[in-house]
């Protein structure tokens, strides 16, 4: 059975395997406080073109946004998010949790606009409601959209108008970035928003994302948060030796490459066999839609997941590459997909 169901079926790239291994008897202080994460943040520092930046590094990405925005909001404070948001709908109402709501705008492509955006805004007029503080969004988004530069700007700016903080989910940041479309850099990342993160389990890490809190009022006793939330690894070494590894030279960027690649030559064969998408994806997550005769076909042979029904027999499902995708699923994916009939 060869997967597309997610972009971290698969351990770790070997680099990281080889280094967590060259490194494994010797010791070192805990919780972050070690040479290799160290090293770490002066390398994502340097790929980011700013000093002034507070980065944590942080296991998972629920664990990330459940951290950040409970520090970054006050108790009647709200998230803005799209209906399709991964705090909305994939993580068991972890925000919530912490006692702030999350307010749904929906949007066509699974991205925000500013008009989106005043809207919800518009509409908590007082004390009686929620106060929307906070925008989430995610680069790539749940649907595999990215956002360019001049709507992230955009953004940016209904953001810093209605006094709201800007916040970017980035899971999936390098495919993001190494999309053909994008124009964006994490220097400009970090100007425009007042925090994100680089997400490393779904690009090649055993577990790890990298949080980046630009705006230096969010960015006090940001460690005590970490540990209330269960979040500051004891034996957190092994964050700073991966981001270490991927940041060291290209590799991150080399990996999410190779993940879109592989994407982009699963789509050109999907839609040669004559089949449309649910959504436009320039990243490593196709949602194509299949008969419903077919996509039980497939997954004779493939794992996958059925992400909405389009009609009564018809489907969208998810097909998600990763850095470890191999020219030969791709191949098998391709060759087991029948020829829509005319």
């Amino acid at each position: 059975m060869i997967s597309f169901k997610n972009d971290y079926s698969e351990g770790a790239h070997p680099a990281i395997l080889r280094s967590l291994m060259e490194t494994n008897l010797i010791q070192t202080d805990g919780y972050g406080d070690d040479p290799y994460t160290a090293e770490a943040v002066a390398l994502l520092k340097r790929h980011i073109g700013r000093e002034d930046v507070d980065i944590h590094l942080l296991p998972g990405g629920t664990q990330t946004n459940l951290t950040a925005l409970a520090a970054f909001m006050r108790p009647h404070e709200a998230a803005i998010a799209a209906h399709t948001g991964h705090i909305l709908v994939h993580e068991t109402g972890a925000i919530e949790a912490t006692g702030h709501k999350v307010l749904a705008a929906n949007c066509e492509d699974g991205k925000l606009t500013p008009a989106l955006i005043q809207a919800v805004v518009d509409a908590h007029t007082d004390e009686h409601m929620v106060k929307p503080r906070l925008v989430y969004i995610s680069n790539s988004t749940e649907i595999g959209s990215i956002y360019l530069k001049h709507e992230l700007a955009a953004i940016s700016a209904c953001c810093r108008r209605n006094g709201l903080l800007l916040y970017l989910d980035g899971a999936r940041l390098g495919s993001a970035l190494c999309a053909a479309e994008n124009d964006l850099t994490l220097h400009e990342i970090s100007r425009l928003v007042d925090a994100f993160y680089i997400g490393a389990t779904k690009n090649g890490a055993l577990l790890g994302e990298a949080l980046v809190i630009c705006r230096e009022a969010l960015q006090a006793d940001f460690r005590y948060h970490m540990k209330q939330k269960g979040a500051l690894l004891a034996k957190g070494r092994l964050l700073g030796l991966q981001f270490k590894t991927l940041f060291a030279d290209e590799l991150y960027f080399d990996l999410a490459r190779h993940a879109n690649a592989m994407a982009a030559v699963l789509g050109d064969a999907i839609r040669q066999a004559g089949y449309r998408f649910l959504t436009a994806s320039p990243t490593n997550q196709l949602f194509p839609i299949f008969p419903n005769q077919v996509v039980e076909q497939l997954e004779k042979e493939f794992a996958f997941y059925r992400w909405e029904s389009v009609d009564e027999n018809h489907t969208a499902v998810r097909l998600v590459t990763s850095w470890a995708t191999s020219d030969s699923a791709v191949a098998a994916f391709a060759a087991a997909l029948p020829k829509r009939a005319q």
